[in-house]
């Protein structure tokens, strides 16, 4: 008996019942979570799946319909290359450019327009209806690009009909390459009006379908001023662009509501269709539920988001960290420029393209004339400024993105020119020269003129053995350095060669003597 009393003990507390009442309430409120999240998630689940469903359906019609009506489009531009079309009668050519599919129903407009912006084949009169086209967008991209394939325009007015239609085309070339017109297809915008109608979407859902450029085709619910919008600045439509299909959930620009974003591109076309639903209809049933314990869930639910967020603002701040230590390790601390680690993982990518792709591959090594002078009456410190101000000169010499200045060591800079044959080359180091020439140093009084600097100059083009590596081209560059220097300095020599503005017909060293 004592030994039961000794157990009975604690339970005879108030303290101990308080706990009790307390944790059982906990616990089961913590159990119904559970089953409500495996609700909601059920219902997530279906709104996505529905949605995925639903893209499938109106993705194969779209790309099928699209399909059938290039191939027509592709049939009249190969037709009219067939021998008599030119001189066929107006309705003989008719039915041989034109085939039945491009008389379907949703079918626009189909003409042949010739590069004047003229029509010379319709299909649905003969002789053709009279137009011009030239101001249309499809056919000055044509007109500009050759081997373009099909394009699809932004939606237009269809001057012939006055409806609204999404033009698909395609470029026509004379027999010489040169541009010879369009044949111009087009889609009725009520094809799409028709098919979105079908699905059965709730009050706050929607159907978009868009151009690659962000340009709204079309919406279901129907808003006619929503056409022709671009929203490719949106967030939303960047998350389109991102992934060939996918989903996710973001707030509308439009009207602010908060939507499951559901999307896929269509085939290899220019087009993206997405369905939209509204998350409060999707969990419209499962909220009603979750009433019963919101204070808790939202309770939970905070802690969550507040832990969430801490542990993402430190993971953001250790990639912050990461970022910048990665930048340091490849960045000159002195002059800003990239280092020679940075040199060497560029320069070995440009090598490597330049042997796959049989591209020229130029560098040159600049080194300052008698730098040691400037340290030793100025100090280490105006030798500084004088690197300084040779990395801004040098890197004022040079354009293009995949152009590379960087700081090697001491006062030695190289310059990796990819794409670059010896001729083009030597341009730049006489552009470095002048440029170097206008450098000046304000608080010791070196004036302009007074820093010079010696460059050799090495170049790798198609054929050539006698470079296998960069680091042959850049012994090859150094040694012209060194002979720059021993003819008098601020020169620039070549490896190998006299520095001449020649292109070589096959790929070797161009170097001076």
């Amino acid at each position: 008996m004592p030994a039961l009393q000794r157990l009975a003990r604690p339970f005879c507390s108030a303290r101990t019942w308080i706990a009790l009442g307390v944790l059982a309430p906990v616990g089961m409120l913590a159990a119904s979570g559970l089953m409500l999240l495996d609700l909601r998630q059920d219902a997530w689940d279906k709104a996505e799946q529905t949605s995925k469903n639903l893209l499938q359906v109106m993705e194969r019609d779209i790309g099928r319909n699209i399909e059938m009506y290039d191939l027509s489009i592709q049939a009249a531009a190969d037709n009219l290359r067939a021998p008599g079309v030119a001189e066929a009668n107006p309705q003989m050519r008719q039915l041989i450019l034109f085939d039945r599919a491009a008389t379907a129903r949703d079918m626009g407009v189909m003409l042949v327009i010739d590069e004047h912006g003229d029509t010379i084949a319709d299909i649905d009169a003969v002789p053709p209806r009279k137009g011009n086209a030239a101001d249309r967008e499809y056919f000055q991209v044509h007109k500009a690009r050759a081997g373009l394939g099909l394009y699809v325009g932004r939606p237009i007015v269809s001057r012939l009909t006055g409806e609204r239609m999404l033009p698909f085309t395609r470029r026509i070339n004379k027999p010489d390459g040169t541009f010879g017109g369009v044949v111009l297809g087009s889609v009725k915008l009520s094809y799409f009006t028709h098919l979105f109608e079908r699905i059965n979407l709730g009050r706050n859902d929607a159907i978009n379908l868009y151009l690659r450029d962000g340009t709204r085709v079309m919406r279901q619910p129907y808003v006619e001023a929503d056409l022709g919008a671009n929203i490719a600045s949106a967030a939303i439509f960047k998350n389109f662009v991102r992934e060939h299909s996918g989903s996710f959930i973001e707030t509308s620009v439009r009207d602010g509501m908060e939507r499951h974003y559901t999307f896929t591109q269509i085939g290899d076309l220019p087009l993206i269709l997405n369905v939209a639903l509204s998350t409060d209809e999707i969990e419209a049933e499962w909220r009603v539920k979750a009433l019963v314990i919101g204070g808790i869930v939202l309770v939970l639910c905070s802690l969550t988001i507040a832990l969430s967020l801490l542990f993402g603002r430190e993971l953001r701040r250790r990639e912050a960290m990461q970022g910048e230590l990665e930048r340091l390790s490849l960045t000159d601390a002195l002059t800003h420029l990239p280092n020679r680690r940075a040199f060497e993982d560029t320069g070995a990518r440009a090598w490597e393209g330049a042997r796959r792709n049989g591209q020229p591959l130029s560098l040159l090594i600049v080194d300052a004339d008698h730098f040691k002078r400037f340290n030793d009456r100025y100090g280490h410190q105006v030798g500084d400024e004088v690197l300084q101000g040779l990395a801004r000169r040098l890197s004022a010499g040079v354009h293009r993105p995949d152009d590379l200045v960087c700081r090697v060591g001491g006062e030695e800079f190289a310059i990796l020119l990819p794409d670059t044959d010896q001729a083009g080359a030597l341009r730049i180091a006489e552009k470095v020269h002048a440029e170097v020439a206008t450098l000046a140093i304000g608080s010791p009084g070196i004036g302009a003129g007074a820093v010079t600097v010696s460059i050799g100059l090495a170049a790798m083009v198609s054929g050539g053995t006698e470079v296998s590596a960069l680091a042959d081209l850049y012994r090859l560059a150094d040694a012209a350095l060194y002979e720059a220097k021993a003819g008098g300095r601020n020169q620039t020599h070549c490896a190998g060669q006299p520095c001449v503005p020649e292109i070589p017909p096959r790929l070797k060293l161009v170097s001076a003597s």
